[in-house]
């Protein structure tokens, strides 16, 4: 069964840091391309980063670009997300997607396997 785990999640103040992971079985992580997805209560679910399979090419959305970066280990079939100097409109549930293919997109509708999400709130 294929499935992706997310972890990492929490609470946190405004300007603090956050890893998040997302572990899959059932496959191998490596043959795909991963993105990182959030979505706040009462909005829709927008696209955050995502990473090639080797690992070597990235995007990013503007409003996290030079605060967040993406990663991957392989060998560990995980995939890492790392947030810096968070802000209180990062508030989200986070999630991580696998998609076939080696397009990078940020867009929900290109992706086929999703995980259950964690929360991650920035508050004072």
């Amino acid at each position: 069964q294929l499935q992706l785990v997310e972890s990492g999640g929490g609470l946190v103040q405004p300007g603090g840091s956050l890893r998040l992971s997302c572990a899959a079985s059932g496959f191998t992580l490596g043959y795909r391309v991963i993105g990182w997805f959030r979505q706040a209560p009462g909005k829709e679910r927008e696209g955050v980063s995502c990473i090639s399979n080797s690992g070597g090419s990235t995007k990013y959305a503007d409003s996290v670009k030079g605060r967040f970066t993406i990663s991957r280990d392989n060998a560990k079939n995980t995939v890492y997300l790392q947030m810096n100097n968070l802000k209180p409109e990062d508030t989200a549930v986070y999630y991580c997607a696998a998609r076939a293919g080696s397009a990078l997109y940020l867009s929900s509708s290109y992706y086929d396997y999703w995980g259950q999400g964690t929360q991650v709130t920035v508050s004072s």
